[in-house]
């Protein structure tokens, strides 16, 4: 499963962060590693981007970053 698989209110743990140098290293620099938890906020209107919260603070990607992120679902908060 994928992060842009997730519904608004649905959390889980990352596994895995693919994407190729510079979009992989930007996504690790924004707090995107494995083992951490997080929290679908918010989707647009048009479903794109989402707002993810993690470590404490709100993150905002495109869903064609969040394609990159593999995660095992840990249910809804």
């Amino acid at each position: 499963m994928t992060l842009n698989e997730l519904k608004a209110g649905q959390s889980a743990v990352i596994t895995d962060v693919g994407g190729d140098g510079a979009l992989r290293c930007r996504l690790l620099d924004m707090g995107l590693i494995p083992k951490t938890k997080v929290m679908v906020r918010k989707v647009a209107p048009m479903g794109d981007p989402i707002e993810l919260f993690l470590r404490g603070y709100e993150l905002t990607i495109r869903l064609e970053d969040a394609e990159k992120i593999t995660i095992k679902e840990c249910g809804e908060v």
